[in-house]
């Protein structure tokens, strides 16, 4: 079964439901534009750090303000769709901010992942998630997969 792909107000409530049940929360991000094994590595890392999982999906504007023209190829609705679909996953929003640092202060995860082209200390949202006492969890394999790669070797291909 999917993860459900909710709005803010029904992921807080969401949250609230399960940290009510005793849950530990984790999020991670990401653009996920064209899955890749290095996505599914980060988001089963991360689904391993709490009970449950919150994977925020930038929004299309986003996606292309950070990796420009031509992105994303997948719209953010679809983009989700898929991310609900991984195992591990337990709930999935869309944010339209390019830094999920506003969602992040608003849900408090426990633990906020990320991969491992990052340090704990090189987070952006790292601030944010002290601030409230939350930790910050590197996970996922070496950054040897990119999207950007994979599309530069379809279109030398194609």
């Amino acid at each position: 079964m999917n993860a459900p792909v909710l709005n803010g107000r029904d992921l807080a409530d969401a949250i609230a439901r399960e940290r009510a049940a005793g849950r530990t929360i984790a999020f991670a991000n990401g653009c996920f534009d064209v899955l890749h094994v290095g996505h599914i590595r980060y988001l089963q890392g991360a689904a391993k750090e709490a009970d449950v999982l919150v994977v925020g999906v930038n929004g299309d504007e986003s996606v292309c303000e950070l990796k420009g023209t031509g992105r994303p190829v997948m719209n953010e609705a679809e983009r989700a769709e898929i991310i609900a679909a991984i195992r591990g996953v337990s709930y999935v929003t869309i944010f339209s901010e390019r830094s999920p640092g506003r969602l992040i202060g608003d849900l408090k995860p426990d633990v906020h992942c990320k991969g491992t082209d990052y340090t704990p200390d090189s987070v952006p949202e790292a601030d944010i998630v002290r601030s409230y006492g939350g930790r910050i969890a590197i996970v996922g394999d070496p950054k040897d997969h990119s999207t950007t790669e994979l599309l530069k070797r379809m279109k030398a291909k194609g």
